[in-house]
């Protein structure tokens, strides 16, 4: 019974907020369905783009979205979030699935004015969108909702049920994009540590880190090890090994 209290205590305070998120962004009723977007990358390398769902009892995470960002140049998150944008809306339209009440970019009026671009180019213009932005003074409760074409931002009070809202979609959001993006770099950057040997190709790599459960197996093995490996002879097998371990070739050299 006091987790059913909990829980219904919980939906009346999501019932506020989304009202006064209504009220401060001028929309006709309270938001049932919010979806966010972020982007995460390491100066430019390995961009993932996370698209978070909330609806009226809070975070549906089966209907969580990622997305590898390709195509565009390095850093580049105007372009990054274009693409997300796009390619969440096109599916959307193109399977009739639920649209949302609100779409919140994290960004500020560059990262919103790229969203609205993507919209526009598939004819979801109508869409409610906002941007949210850090404060001057990057403070958590200082952040700043763009609204598209508009020169100030929207004025919110920092302990607010609308501006708390916003920050727990929001923060959802950047963990579910680091979380993809950190898988996305450790993966190529296992790929990448294996490019440089000659003779091994992508079945082979992926036979290799298969085998030993990652690239610091792989480093740790041993020539013979190695050789266990099918489609690594005892020649690749010294390859591997020495690419790894310092050890020159003393028949090429």
């Amino acid at each position: 019974e006091e987790g059913l209290m909990m829980k219904l205590a919980s939906n009346s305070s999501l019932r506020t907020q989304r009202a006064e998120l209504a009220v401060a962004l001028g929309l006709d009723e309270p938001p049932a369905r919010i979806e966010c977007f972020d982007i995460s990358h390491t100066s430019g390398e390995a961009t993932v783009a996370s698209c978070v769902v909330f609806g009226v009892d809070g975070a549906m995470k089966q209907s969580y979205r990622r997305f590898n960002i390709k195509g565009v140049t390095a850093g580049d998150d105007y372009a990054a979030i274009n693409q997300a944008v796009s390619r969440r809306y096109k599916r959307v339209k193109a399977e009739d699935a639920q649209v949302p009440d609100l779409v919140l970019i994290d960004g500020g009026k560059g990262q919103l004015a790229s969203a609205v671009e993507a919209l526009e180019a598939i004819g979801m213009e109508g869409l409610n969108i906002a941007g949210v932005s850090k404060g001057p003074d990057r403070h958590p409760g200082d952040e700043q909702i763009w609204q598209p074409g508009s020169t100030k931002p929207v004025e919110l009070a920092g302990n607010s049920g609308a501006m708390h809202l916003i920050q727990q979609v929001r923060d959802e959001a950047h963990r579910f994009a680091v979380a993809g993006h950190r898988a996305s770099r450790s993966k190529a950057r296992k790929i990448s540590a294996l490019e440089a040997i000659e003779g091994l190709g992508p079945k082979r790599k992926k036979a290799l880190l298969q085998h030993f459960g990652g690239l610091q197996g792989v480093k740790s093995a041993g020539k013979e090890d190695l050789a266990a490996v099918n489609g690594i002879s005892p020649t690749l097998a010294e390859k591997i090994y020495g690419h790894f371990h310092g050890v020159i070739d003393a028949e090429r050299y």
